[in-house]
């Protein structure tokens, strides 16, 4: 986590071992989940940051701000609803280094106030900044030191990085459609699809709080798998601690998973959170590529420095001392 002070406008880092210049932005790693600190003369704007979401601000903040906002365009109307409105992309995400999405106007869709469909622990940002945000641009998060880097387009890897590759939805005409990032790791000696996922996250109940017993938030990074994969873990591997009525508000179980293969190194454990098979393999999975079984998240992500070359549709993984080793031939 950076120390204080340095959530001011953004730092450019160079980086010598590639003679390339990273901006380094106002991040705010908490429990392996990513926050933007932007700082704004009529108060800070504290964004949630996540490759498998959505991108907007909340009413509050865009009056708070006193930014404009208009109504929705025509065309919109039917994905966002008739009284959606918009506000232009803040010139103070800008001043601090975020800059503003590649495609269309950079408009950020204004949610109203008790909007539905969300975990508590989202209510407390002022908005989210998600996949059309990260796509068509190179990103390093760097969980272990708690940094987040936008990287130059000539970025290379280094020479211990290890590439995933990437897929997303495309048209018929070869332009991607959704920058949403569908990946494969092995689990239990099955090639698993997955949304490589850094804003999936849980509010934890007391009681799995009381029944893990380490001392971390209740607000923190999970991973997610639907339930056919779920109910196959639990029948087949009966030793596997299963929590019940984990999750604050869905009532979901949590299932603790030995290891995960991702770009080759074990990492684990990792808890996976419940989800009805129709949340990743109709709705996500329209989304992106082709299906996913669900969503790897920062819990498990938290073991590396990754970087996303989204033009060129590769993930790269550095693993720290935490992973468990090379993963076993298959």
């Amino acid at each position: 986590m950076h120390p204080a002070g340095t959530t001011l406008a953004a730092l450019l880092v160079a980086l010598p071992a590639f003679g390339a210049i990273a901006t380094e932005l106002p991040a705010l790693f908490e429990s392996d989940l990513v926050y933007l600190d932007v700082p704004h003369p009529g108060g800070g704007l504290r964004l949630y940051t996540d490759t498998g979401g959505g991108m907007f601000l909340r009413q509050a903040a865009v009056e708070r701000l006193g930014l404009p906002s208009t109504a929705t365009p025509a065309e919109l109307v039917a994905e966002v609803g008739p009284h959606a409105r918009l506000t232009p992309w803040p010139r103070a995400l800008t001043t601090a280094g975020l800059p503003a999405p590649t495609h269309g106007d950079a408009s950020l869709l204004v949610m109203p106030p008790q909007a539905g469909g969300e975990l508590p622990g989202l209510a407390h940002d002022d908005g989210m900044l998600g996949q059309a945000w990260f796509a068509d641009r190179v990103w390093t998060w760097d969980y272990p030191a708690g940094r987040l880097r936008l990287e130059p387009a000539h970025w290379r890897a280094p020479s211990d990085a290890v590439a995933v590759a990437l897929q997303f939805k495309t048209g018929e005409d070869g332009q991607r459609q959704t920058s949403f990032p569908r990946m494969e790791v092995v689990i239990d000696g099955r090639v698993l699809p997955l949304l490589l996922d850094t804003g999936a996250m849980t509010v934890l109940t007391q009681p799995a709080l009381a029944q893990l017993g380490d001392g971390r938030p209740a607000q923190r990074a999970t991973s997610m798998i639907a339930d056919s994969v779920f109910q196959a873990w639990r029948r087949d591997h009966p030793d596997w601690r299963v929590i019940e009525q984990a999750q604050v508000g869905t009532g979901s179980a949590m299932i603790e998973v030995p290891w995960v293969e991702v770009a080759g190194q074990r990492v684990g454990p990792v808890w996976f959170t419940h989800r009805p098979d129709a949340n990743f393999h109709q709705f996500m999975s329209s989304m992106m590529a082709d299906r996913v079984e669900g969503a790897l998240g920062g819990n498990a992500l938290g073991h590396f420095v990754m970087t996303i070359d989204y033009p060129r549709a590769q993930a790269w993984f550095r693993c720290t001392a935490a992973c468990a080793g090379d993963a076993p031939p298959r």
